[in-house]
């Protein structure tokens, strides 16, 4: 893995260790979230369908410890979540600042990824929801992107949910085998004034 860490150039610097939601916990991430990120997440093929292919155990370690690596220069990032009610590490969700180079780059995404075992409950949408109000209420960004295979529609609801809109500027994700089904990526945005309007 890439080890550079992105300070993304922003007009306001906020410190943002714990977030919380009505059901929902973001933080940052702790050494007992290794087993289950692996496990229940970057391990199982049906969460990283839309991903070229799952992950090992020593590349799993590698991510979580590289997004706490970002959090801990920037301020924010992609926190780890944790359920209220159960105390249970879930996966993340948040605000990246991707090392990888695509057509609209600098740009921030909201990104999340949570194990199958919490899906349909609401909780990409709720906390995605926090991380937007952080990026706009308070790093103050001008817009917030995010992105995924053109097949993963649960991802693009996730993102209309949420009030990003589809730009329609489809683009090849480099990091993806041109061969693959996943290599089309959609683009979807929002603008602060946007957001702002949809409080």
């Amino acid at each position: 893995m890439n080890s550079k860490i992105v300070i993304f150039p922003l007009s306001k610097t906020v410190v943002m260790t714990s977030l919380t939601t009505e059901r929902l916990i973001l933080r940052s991430w702790r050494d007992s979230d290794s087993k289950p990120f692996f496990e229940q997440i970057n391990a199982d093929s049906d969460v990283m369908e839309y991903f070229p292919s799952t992950l090992s155990r020593e590349e799993s370690d590698a991510l979580a410890t590289e997004l706490q690596r970002r959090i801990d220069v920037n301020g924010w990032g992609l926190w780890a979540v944790e359920e209220k009610s159960s105390g249970q590490f879930i996966g993340f969700v948040g605000l990246n600042s991707p090392l990888i180079e695509l057509p609209f780059t600098p740009y921030v995404e909201v990104g999340w990824r949570l194990s199958k075992a919490f899906w349909g409950k609401g909780y990409a949408t709720e906390a995605a929801t926090k991380a937007l109000e952080i990026a706009f209420a308070e790093l103050e960004l001008d817009e917030v992107v995010s992105f995924t295979a053109v097949p993963n529609l649960r991802s693009q609801a996730v993102m209309t949910r949420l009030g990003l809109r589809d730009t329609g500027e489809n683009f090849n994700h480099p990091a993806v085998p041109s061969e693959s089904p996943l290599y089309e990526h959609v683009l979807f945005k929002i603008t602060r004034d946007e957001w702002a309007k949809s409080l």
